[in-house]
């Protein structure tokens, strides 16, 4: 054990999402080794982008940086823009079919042409290590938090690991309704018995709803510049709360200012990021346990 090891997740207000990821990453590491030495097949995830998205392709290397460290194995195909939709199928039913890939990532956003639905609807739900499928959903909803959303479940992972699993008589504010933080982080908080409000574009008078919650996590991600003001000031924060910042890369949190009178607070880069990779490939060894039970 590592001095790192020892040191609180939140501290002096800012909550160490790296350090917490790495730990993840460990406990991750060592299951594999143990799941290896039982089955001798190792886990194995295929990545799939359509298109030559920047930001899609970084996030991409960034996992299979990842889960090559873990011990998994990686795979991944590079689809030009022009790939139709019945081709992006029969890729991902070739990989359903295929044994030996555990865990299946079809890197979003995909091109227009394409109904991101099908796509998702598509992949089996025990190799959908997104937990975006609607069977894993659905256990969601009914209180499986098995191959839920990585970025949401990374969420509530660092709530746990401060001492805050349990939510009771807590409020917890999210801004943001997407199906890949805002709608599963709402299933997370309420397993852990938060009172949840959901804000988001069209709501009024935002700062009443933020200067409630205990639990404050926005996700608005619109800052363009280091010169655009933050959506999240000091003024707009319970005194003592728990601050998440989803957005990437520039953060709606005023961090330097909010650390102060919050409890704690994720930082931007640093925060949930680590985390969101760091829950991926907790679901990947899942979705491979999973699979071996079968």
């Amino acid at each position: 054990m590592s001095d790192d090891d020892l040191k609180p997740i939140c501290e002096e207000h800012e909550i160490k999402g790296r350090r917490l990821s790495n730990r993840i990453r460990t406990e991750v590491e060592n299951e594999v080794a143990e799941l290896v030495a039982h089955h001798g097949v190792s886990p194995k995830l295929v990545t799939v982008i359509v298109g030559e998205d920047p930001g899609s392709q970084m996030y991409v290397r960034m996992k299979h940086k990842a889960s090559n460290k873990a011990g998994i194995l990686s795979d991944h195909h590079d689809l030009p823009e022009t790939t139709t939709q019945a081709e992006l199928l029969r890729l991902i039913k070739k990989l359903n079919d295929d044994a030996s890939v555990h865990g299946i990532l079809v890197q979003l956003p995909i091109p227009k042409h394409i109904d991101e639905k099908t796509i998702i609807g598509s992949i089996n739900p025990l190799k959908d290590v997104d937990g975006f499928s609607p069977a894993n959903v659905y256990r969601l909803f009914y209180g499986g938090e098995d191959l839920s959303a990585a970025t949401p479940h990374g969420i509530v992972t660092i709530l746990d690991r401060i001492g805050w699993n349990d939510l009771s008589g807590k409020h917890a504010v999210i801004i943001n309704r997407s199906t890949i933080v805002g709608k599963p982080l709402i299933m997370l908080l309420l397993n852990r018995n938060a009172t949840v409000t959901v804000c988001h574009s069209r709501t009024k008078d935002l700062p009443f709803f933020t200067r409630q919650a205990d639990v404050l996590v926005s996700a608005i991600g619109r800052r363009t510049s280091e010169d655009d003001p933050f959506f999240i000031t000091t003024d707009m924060v319970k005194e003592g709360a728990v601050v998440i910042d989803v957005a990437t890369p520039l953060g709606d949190v005023d961090f330097e200012n909010v650390k102060d009178k919050a409890l704690c607070v994720t930082p931007v880069p640093g925060g949930v990021g680590p985390m969101t990779i760091a829950m991926l490939l907790k679901n990947l060894v899942s979705a491979y346990r999973a699979q071996m039970i079968e």
